[in-house]
């Protein structure tokens, strides 16, 4: 989706996903060594990127939205922390490889053919030995209507993301239902896929 559907999407006054980070990467966020560099990709408007920085890592944030990238800067601001932003689009720009000591990514939606890129700029992104941890919607997503795009090219094939990250040692796989409520746009019951990985 483009820059000016995103920043559309988030222009409402409040934070569209809400100002909590995602269960998972709240759930998961342990496995991250103290005071590491982290790499937020495709953050919208700051969540995940502000929980970790509370945490005391030190987070650079991508996105293509400048106003999810203002709203960042607002919410860590709110919370007394520093969280470093990067305008980007993530499907055919490359961030600088082996830079961080993990990335995290929630709910990137992007296109089916630009799936792969993203996923090797997040990957490529982490040092040796760093971990990886995303949790997207599934193509199943679709059936339940409780958030994501309404589009099967903009959800993701369990079977796609296992053949991405075998090359790396896989911590946790997770292919079912899960219950989400981040904000207005996440609301109850959904299916997603969850990954760790170390590199």
């Amino acid at each position: 989706m483009s820059k000016e559907h995103w920043d559309n999407s988030f222009s409402d006054e409040d934070f569209v996903y809400g100002e909590r980070e995602n269960v998972f990467i709240h759930d998961t966020s342990g496995i991250i060594p103290d005071h590491s560099k982290v790499g937020c990709f495709a953050e919208g408007e700051g969540r995940n990127a502000v929980y970790l920085a509370k945490l005391g890592h030190d987070v650079t944030t991508y996105d293509q939205s400048t106003i999810g990238l203002e709203k960042t800067k607002k919410l860590a601001s709110q919370n007394q922390v520093d969280v470093e932003t990067v305008q980007i689009n993530l499907t055919n720009e490359k961030v600088n490889t082996d830079q961080f000591d993990a990335a995290i990514m929630v709910f990137g939606h992007v296109r089916k053919q630009d799936q792969p890129f993203l996923m090797d700029n997040m990957m490529d992104s982490v040092k040796p030995g760093g971990y990886v941890m995303f949790e997207v919607y599934s193509d199943d997503q679709l059936n339940y209507q409780t958030g994501g795009p309404p589009a099967l090219n903009m959800l993701y094939d369990p079977a796609d993301i296992l053949d991405w990250i075998k090359n790396y040692k896989c911590i946790h796989f997770y292919y079912g239902e899960a219950t989400r409520d981040e904000g207005k746009r996440h609301v109850g019951l959904g299916h997603v896929i969850q990954a760790v990985i170390k590199k």
